[in-house]
């Protein structure tokens, strides 16, 4: 008879007899080392099948973990092709090396398990256990419970309803079972345990899943965030008022005593634990790492919350999942815990547990007569559960009139489950609260839901949809003297000079306004959700984000110094960094930008005569690429070469001006660039040449009358004209057109040099023209280091030049 919290049942053990020597031992004497005395050991202990090594922990573990991680990697190197993560790969490698693969083979030849004996399996399970303690310590520190009280009335509405409609119905069927089935109240007791834990949603899951999906910035991710913020509240609430029931039930002082330490825990770790930790924070310098002596302080209190909440009759997971709470989000405490522990944790130790966890599952079981019914039960109210979730998150979103696909895809999103529910229903086997046989079938339900869910929401909801348009928003389309609306992103606090001097050349004036929307982009480390801010709205949240107050004061001077003629609004989006071009691309459609300005990922350092790469990011250049692709308008990348950042000195007498040069060749983007380049062209202080390149061939049948023009000719002719006609539309006595014939790329690429070498200019101006060819540049493509740039814009961005001439590459709109 076993008893345990939940309830009491019988629970049948088969009978077996194995001999293992106490205390095992754990290192080996050498493959090649052994004495023949103990090898006639080992045959006489394991018979003649007896696996080639010595019966010692620590080869056993090593080996065990090497066939985990190889067969592993071998299962995603082939279910990747079909979509699946890595989490299904390790479920696969549980099987295998569980009933229906390695063990069941090695059962067939009468032989014990060799590799996973029975004296290693508590070491392993150790290891297993300890990875998920880590883990749940990690999404913890990586909460951050002050967006609870931000969350919106449509995620509320989502939230509460997912998790007590399913908690109603399912009660209600477990209810029916226990009337109408022949089931005891110890069995009863487990469908109430194992409803219990299917009407919950977990936020590390819902965060895996839209991870998996890349979704996770998305309209419809932040949704689904929040949601399961409120759902996971109520579900803890629930969960600490039946501990606290279940231990009155027993012995009401011991019961009394224990939820008074458990309280007392809580209340150490937030009031005293967490003002420690933001000492400890104000301790360390700005852009400093955090000192190694208090992150061991903070893994000792790790070790020891466990222990606490043991003594409280929880699990020994609960402390530290509560201590991570109370650790500061984001950098630099909780950032540098996640750096240091997020490797060995999500790398090393969550594969072993979840693999440990599917090894315990036995395919085709023989179910016993007593557990027949439960067993049943148990899969109908999996499905009933699932099916109330979905519906109960699909009818509210319905109702706040989200479209029906977006609708259907937040319903399967918070109707998924993952390692946590694994996890849950592998410490209530290990304890005897529910049987083998229940969780077979729980895991069960738990892989089909990982396998099938990705695919559906991802077949459903598309993020790039809402930036499919008809409406041309382009800086050529806009109307003359009408407001030019920027997106100018920030990526470090020193981008803001060189992009605040750009928009002030574009000359902006009260007839002709420009309207700034500013996105300060921060890389999410240390938290799990992402954060956007507008700080127009909530201007108490500059205080609480020190890092973009630099960002808004400059802008805010900006403003204050045009008066009428410009308009700033600030945003500091802090997500990670594969999901940057999301926020970009979203606001840019939201407040009709026409361009969008990005920083090159290059920092060049502008002192002294000869310009060097101070540093490069390759996650910002990702980001610009991916912004290239999904833009809902026209896209400039600036390379900050030192110059740009002088236009106020140099335009601060009306003797000096600051020298543009446009490099024209033809095409959309050229045009774009044009376009842009005769808007600072208003500005007297600005010199502005533009430099047209042309090919020999087609300057010489371009000028002879008797050849028939086709489209492309007619709209070369019209661009010529245009440009010839430039300078007398600008009103700028500083303007000048200049035709340049070139044969080949060669001479291309000689004029460019001489134009970098003579460095008589501050900045170019050109068009992308990806994957536009041309005589002027055919056979550049395959020495172009950043195809961002264009041909022409890598060319003058290049290492080999020491000009401190910026470049300003632009890309018209795609339209798609």
């Amino acid at each position: 008879m076993s008893h345990n919290v939940f309830g009491t049942f019988t629970t049948e053990i088969p009978a077996s007899e194995l001999c293992v020597n106490f205390p095992p031992r754990v290192n080996s004497v050498g493959l090649w080392n052994r004495s023949e005395h103990t090898v006639l050991n080992m045959t006489a202990q394991f018979g003649k099948h007896s696996f080639p090594l010595p019966n010692r922990s620590m080869p056993l573990l090593e080996l065990e973990m090497t066939f985990m991680y190889i067969l592993t990697q071998f299962s995603y190197f082939f279910l990747k092709m079909f979509g699946l993560s890595g989490f299904i790969a390790q479920i696969v490698a549980g099987i295998l090396l569980g009933d229906v693969g390695f063990h069941r083979i090695t059962e067939k030849k009468d032989m014990q398990n060799p590799m996973f004996t029975f004296t290693n399996q508590e070491i392993l399970n150790l290891i297993a256990l300890l990875g998920y303690t880590l883990f749940l310590f990690l999404i913890g520190v990586q909460i951050d419970l002050s967006l609870i009280c931000k969350t919106g009335r449509k995620a509320v509405y989502v939230g509460v309803s997912n998790f007590l409609v399913p908690m109603m119905v399912g009660m209600g069927a477990v209810l029916y079972f226990h009337r109408n089935w022949p089931l005891g109240n110890g069995q009863a007791v487990q469908l109430l345990f194992a409803t219990a834990i299917q009407c919950s949603t977990t936020l590390p899951v819902i965060v895996s899943l839209l991870n998996q999906l890349k979704i996770l910035n998305s309209e419809l991710g932040r949704l689904g965030l929040s949601s399961v913020l409120i759902s996971d509240l109520l579900y803890v609430f629930v969960v600490l008022i039946g501990s606290a029931a279940k231990s009155m039930d027993y012995d009401l002082l011991t019961g009394a005593l224990n939820l008074g330490i458990l309280v007392a825990f809580v209340l150490i770790v937030f009031y005293v634990g967490r003002p420690i930790m933001f000492w400890m924070i104000r301790q360390t310098p700005k852009g400093r790492v955090v000192k190694n002596s208090y992150v061991m302080c903070i893994m000792i209190a790790f070790l020891f919350s466990g222990v606490i909440t043991h003594w409280c009759g929880m699990t020994v997971t609960a402390g530290p999942f509560i201590l991570g709470l109370a650790v500061p989000s984001g950098p630099p405490l909780g950032s540098t815990l996640v750096k240091k522990l997020d490797f060995i944790t999500n790398s090393v130790f969550m594969p072993v547990f979840v693999i440990t966890c599917m090894m315990r599952v036995t395919l085709l079981p023989e179910v016993p007569r007593a557990h027949h019914w439960v067993v049943v039960a148990t899969g109908v109210i999996i499905v009933t559960v699932f099916l109330s979730k979905f519906l109960a998150s699909l009818v509210p979103a319905l109702c706040c009139k989200m479209p029906v696909s977006d609708a259907l895809a937040l319903s399967l999103i918070l109707s998924s489950q993952g390692v946590l529910e694994m996890a849950v229903y592998s410490l209530a086997r290990d304890t005897w609260v529910i049987t083998l046989s229940m969780y077979n079938a729980l895991l069960c339900g738990v892989v089909i839901n990982a396998i099938f869910i990705p695919p559906l929401v991802k077949r459903l909801y598309d993020p790039k949809r809402k930036y499919t348009g008809y409406e041309k928003r382009n800086i050529s389309n806009c109307k003359p003297n009408s407001e030019l609306r920027i997106l100018a992103c920030v990526t470090r606090c020193d981008n803001t000079p060189a992009i605040i001097n750009l928009i002030d050349a574009v000359c902006p004036t009260q007839e002709s306004p420009i309207s700034v929307y500013v996105l300060h982009l921060i890389e999410l480390v240390g938290r799990t959700t992402p954060i956007f801010i507008s700080h127009n709205k909530q201007k108490r949240t500059v205080s609480n984000f020190t890092s973009s107050e630099n960002v808004i004061l400059s802008f805010d001077h900006f403003q204050r110094d045009n008066a009428g003629a410009v308009n700033v609004n600030v945003f500091t989006s802090i997500t990670p960094a594969q999901y940057m071009h999301d926020d970009i691309c979203t606001l840019a459609l939201d407040k009709l930008t026409s361009l969008i300005i990005l920083p090159f990922h290059r920092k060049w350092s502008i002192l002294g005569s000869n310009t060097t790469i101070e540093s490069e990011n390759e996650k910002i250049r990702e980001v610009n690429m991916s912004v290239l692709e999904t833009a809902p308008c026209s896209v400039g990348i600036l390379v900050n070469r030192g110059r740009i950042q002088s236009i106020e000195a140099a335009t601060a007498t009306i003797s000096e001006t600051f020298r543009v040069a446009m490099i024209f060749l033809g095409g959309n983007d050229d045009r774009e660039a044009l376009v842009f380049a005769r808007r600072m062209a208003k500005d007297s202080c600005i010199s502005l040449t533009v430099i047209h390149l042309l090919d020999s061939v087609e300057y010489k049948e371009e000028d002879n009358n008797g050849v028939k023009l086709d489209k492309a000719k007619w709209e070369r002719l019209q661009e010529r004209e245009m440009l010839r006609n430039m300078d007398m539309s600008s009103g700028n006595r500083y303007v000048s057109y200049v035709e340049v014939v070139v044969e080949d790329a060669a001479q291309t690429t000689t004029k460019l040099r001489s134009l970098l070498d003579e460095d008589e200019y501050d900045m170019f101006i050109v068009g992308r023209r990806h994957k536009v060819k041309s005589p002027q540049t055919s056979g550049l493509e395959q020495w172009c280091e950043f195809p961002e740039l264009g041909i022409i814009g890598d060319l003058l961005s290049s290492t080999d030049s020491h000009s401190k001439a910026s470049v300003l590459v632009i890309q018209q709109q795609q339209q798609k």
